[in-house]
């Protein structure tokens, strides 16, 4: 920043296993947006070592990150990234061409992609003709197409009401519970105490790790929060 060094993250370790559901948390400044970053393989550290799947991320080239970041990560953004002129089906499709699909092929998997959150009879409906809870799913969709190592979401719920963010929390809950690995960027405690396990960061550190015991494995609620 002008001419200041700012260390976004500092002494950071972390490791987090296949099936996993983690929230991180921390004020705004804390790192876990660039932590996000480079989990999702947008960013690369300047120095430290981030492996994925036993792949050593971190020493990637750009085009060797992009074939990462469709292969292996399936983002969820809290402002739905979806394309406003294509059909739901369309969006939900859009990483498989580039991963090399045939037109058939891709079309197929994003209706399954589609029926998994429960939006298949949607398909045709462009952004602008959903509600926000289901842009919401279309996108979670979209993440789950190519059938990712891991989901990353980042502040999910933010530009959804307390009834529909319930809803897709549900939905998370029950796509951790079919074994996908969760890893979630929010900053509402409601919302992160669905997660299994809470990071907090805070100036560039870990604050705390823990396992959040609390919850209830079956049923997400926000009681337990």
């Amino acid at each position: 920043m002008g001419t200041n060094t700012v260390r976004a993250l500092q002494d950071i370790s972390i490791s987090i296993e296949k099936g996993e559901y983690v929230a991180f948390m921390g004020p705004s400044g804390s790192g876990k947006s660039t932590l996000m970053n480079i989990i999702g393989c947008l960013d690369t550290p300047t120095d430290g070592t981030y492996v994925l799947n036993g792949q050593m991320v971190s020493d990637m080239t750009e085009n060797e990150l992009a074939e990462i970041r469709n292969k292996e990560i399936g983002f969820v953004f809290q402002t739905f990234n979806l394309l406003p002129r294509a059909s739901a089906l369309e969006n939900v499709a859009l990483p498989l061409i580039y991963a090399g699909y045939g037109k058939s092929d891709r079309e197929e998997k994003a209706m399954e992609a589609l029926e998994s959150v429960n939006l298949a009879d949607r398909h045709h409906h462009k952004p602008n003709e959903l509600s926000g809870g289901q842009r919401q799913r279309v996108a979670i969709a979209r993440a789950l197409v190519n059938n990712p190592s891991i989901i990353l979401a980042d502040e999910p719920t933010g530009n959804l009401d307390s009834k529909t963010s319930y809803d897709i929390m549900g939905l998370f809950q029950e796509l951790h519970d079919k074994g996908h690995t969760i890893i979630m960027v929010t900053h509402e405690d409601d919302i992160a105490h669905y997660a299994h396990r809470i990071i907090r960061l805070k100036d560039g550190l870990v604050e705390w790790d823990r396992q959040n015991e609390s919850i209830s494995r079956s049923t997400p609620s926000l009681a337990n929060g």
